[in-house]
């Protein structure tokens, strides 16, 4: 695998897993449209990298928010200590462990089915349309919550919503995004929850890859260390950029220009694959 290739990968995950337009579609779509085919040998191998990319992101994701991290953990362990949950602290804390559950089950049972999709470019497209349009009557809700109020239903409905966009194209953070839209959220709230959601369910994915990768399936073939170890390193730069930015610009701007940007992506996707 060229490590251009590589690069260019990396850059579309940490460009599109915060942003709400879906990465699992693009990471699908980009090698699609550009006739790349590394991996048609291997199948396997490239949901491999696809999950190494996320751990870049994850990784992202987990260093920007690391002082909010760090008194998760300190809220959880003082109440694994204690034997009860006091304060809002220790009930975000696992309500955000709760909210990982309906991903990450549907993700362990249907492992082989949500891997084996390298076709259904047109359903991508569709996905990428009709998900645009659910955030844009998400985001014209009128939400006033802040973090501090998410409760066991609305840490069941985001992480339902979570586990829907384990479809490509429909996207993990527009999906949890919009439920936090819906549920009254105002939108930094909305976009903060959908982040940190991501932190579990992100971080297991890219454990439970990794131990079936070494332990199962005998490592990396030779050639791919290097392309693996540039993509993980560029998907987490450029993360870590995205959700600096994107939370600085939904506090004054609407999900408008995604929303436009689904539209026009999902209808060329659509268009190509018909036309091949």
């Amino acid at each position: 695998m060229p490590i251009l290739h590589a690069i260019v990968l990396g850059i579309v995950q940490g460009l599109t897993e915060f942003l709400p337009v879906s990465s699992s579609g693009h990471l699908l779509v980009v090698p699609w449209a550009l006739g790349w085919n590394e991996f048609v040998s291997r199948p396997e191998l490239k949901e491999t990298f696809d999950v190494a990319l996320h751990v870049g992101t994850f990784v992202a994701v987990a260093a920007y928010f690391r002082r909010d991290l760090s008194e998760l953990a300190r809220a959880a362990w003082s109440s694994v200590r204690r034997r009860a949950i006091v304060g809002t602290e220790e009930r975000l804390a696992w309500l955000l462990v709760v909210a990982s559950l309906p991903a990450a089950t549907v993700g362990f049972v249907l492992d082989s089915v949500i891997g084996d999709r390298n076709g259904g470019f047109a359903i991508i497209g569709l996905m990428l349309v009709v998900f645009g349009g659910v955030l844009f009557m998400a985001d014209r809700v009128a939400g006033h919550r802040a973090a501090q109020q998410f409760s066991l239903r609305d840490a069941l409905l985001m992480g339902g919503a979570q586990a829907i966009a384990l479809q490509p194209g429909v996207s993990r953070s527009g999906a949890t995004i919009s439920m936090g839209r819906y549920l009254g959220f105002e939108r930094d709230a909305a976009a903060r929850l959908s982040f940190l959601m991501a932190i579990p369910i992100t971080g297991g994915l890219g454990l439970y890859k990794g131990v079936k990768l070494f332990a199962i399936d005998g490592g990396l073939p030779p050639g791919f260390a290097a392309p693996f170890a540039w993509g993980t390193l560029t998907s987490a730069v450029t993360g870590f950029l995205v959700v600096s930015a994107l939370l600085r610009l939904i506090r004054t701007r609407s999900f408008l220009p995604f929303v436009v940007y689904r539209v026009i992506a999902g209808a060329y996707v659509i268009g190509l694959a018909f036309a091949r």
